[in-house]
C-alpha cells in the first residue's frame, strides 16, 4: 500500500474560506501537511487576508475572524510558495477535486498565475464514496468511523492531517483497490474505471504524434489531444465545453511553451468559440 506514495512528496490538502462559491469566494486559511519525496516532514500552515470582510457564518465555521486576517499576506504574496510545493506532488484532500481546488486555481488565476499543477489528486470523498464505505461521508463522521481523533475540525492543519491518516487506513483497509500506479488509483476515484490508453482503446498517447515540442499535445486523426495534467486524453473540443477557463489558460504563454503549437491551438478554439 505504502509503496505507490513511496518517492513522491505527499501533501494533504485543505482550505478555509469566505463560503462555499468556487468561483467568488476566497481563501482565509491553507494547510499542506505530509512528506518531500526524501521522507523530510513539510508543515505549512498560513492564514490569508481575503481582501474582504469574513461572514459571520464563516467564521462560526472554522473560528478564523477579520482580526486574524488583518496584516497577513495576500494570496499574492503566498502563490509561489504554494505552486512550488504542489508542483508534482501528490495532493490529498477530502472534496478537493470539486472544491479545494477548484477554488485555489481561482485565486491563481485572478493574481494572473498559472496554477499549480499536482501529480494525481487524491479525494478521500471519492475514495469512501466508490468503495461503498456507509455514510455519512463527510470528513468528521469518516474520521469517527476509522478511529481519528478530529477534535480541531475545521482548521485546516486539522482537516488536511486528518484527511492524510484516513486515506491510510483506507488504503490499509482496501488493499487490492490501490494497487496500480497513482495515475490508475486517481482516474478510478474520478469514472470507477482505470483509463487504458492501449489495447481495445486504440494507440497509447505516446504513440501518437506530437503537435509541440514537449509532447503536451497530441494529434489524433485531426483531433488535439492534451496528453498531461487533469484533462490527460481529452481532446481539445471536449475540454472547451467542460472547462473553457482550463483552454484559455492551455493557450496562453503560461500554458504551452511552443509558441506555434499555441498558434495552432488559439486558432481551433476561435473557429468553435466563433462558430
Amino acid at each position: 500500500m505504502v509503496d505507490v506514495l513511496e518517492g513522491h512528496r505527499v501533501l494533504a490538502f485543505d482550505l478555509e474560506t469566505t463560503g462555499i462559491s468556487t468561483n467568488n469566494d476566497r481563501i482565509v486559511q491553507v494547510a499542506l501537511i505530509g512528506a518531500d519525496a526524501d521522507g523530510a516532514p513539510i508543515h505549512h500552515d498560513i492564514l490569508v487576508n481575503p481582501q474582504r470582510p469574513i461572514p459571520r457564518d464563516a467564521s462560526r465555521i472554522h473560528g478564523v475572524h477579520d482580526s486574524d486576517v488583518r496584516g497577513k499576506p495576500i494570496f499574492k504574496e503566498c502563490a509561489n510558495e504554494l505552486s512550488e510545493l504542489m508542483n508534482g506532488a501528490v495532493i490529498v484532500g477530502h472534496n478537493a477535486r470539486r472544491f479545494d481546488m477548484p477554488l485555489l486555481q481561482n485565486e491563481f488565476y485572478r493574481c494572473g498565475i498559472s496554477p499549480p499543477k499536482p501529480l494525481v489528486v487524491l479525494d478521500t470523498l471519492e475514495a469512501v464514496r466508490r468503495l461503498k464505505i456507509p455514510r455519512p461521508h463527510n470528513l468528521g463522521a469518516q474520521c469517527a468511523r476509522h478511529g481519528i481523533d478530529l477534535s480541531n475540525a475545521h482548521d485546516a492543519a486539522a482537516d488536511a492531517a486528518a484527511c492524510l491518516l484516513l486515506l491510510w487506513k483506507v488504503m490499509r483497509d482496501h488493499p487490492s483497490s490501490f494497487r496500480r500506479s497513482l495515475q490508475e488509483i486517481e482516474e478510478w476515484l474520478i469514472s470507477g474505471e482505470v483509463r487504458k490508453d492501449e489495447s481495445e482503446l486504440g494507440r497509447a498517447l505516446t504513440d501518437l504524434e506530437s503537435l509541440d515540442n514537449n509532447g503536451r499535445i497530441r494529434i489524433d486523426e485531426g483531433a488535439y489531444i492534451v496528453a498531461f495534467g487533469r484533462h490527460r486524453g481529452k481532446d481539445l473540443q471536449s475540454i472547451e465545453r467542460e472547462d473553457p477557463r482550463y483552454v484559455d489558460w492551455l493557450i496562453s504563454a503560461n500554458g504551452i511553451e511552443d509558441e506555434a503549437a499555441r498558434e495552432i491551438l488559439r486558432q481551433l478554439v476561435s473557429s468553435i468559440r466563433n462558430g
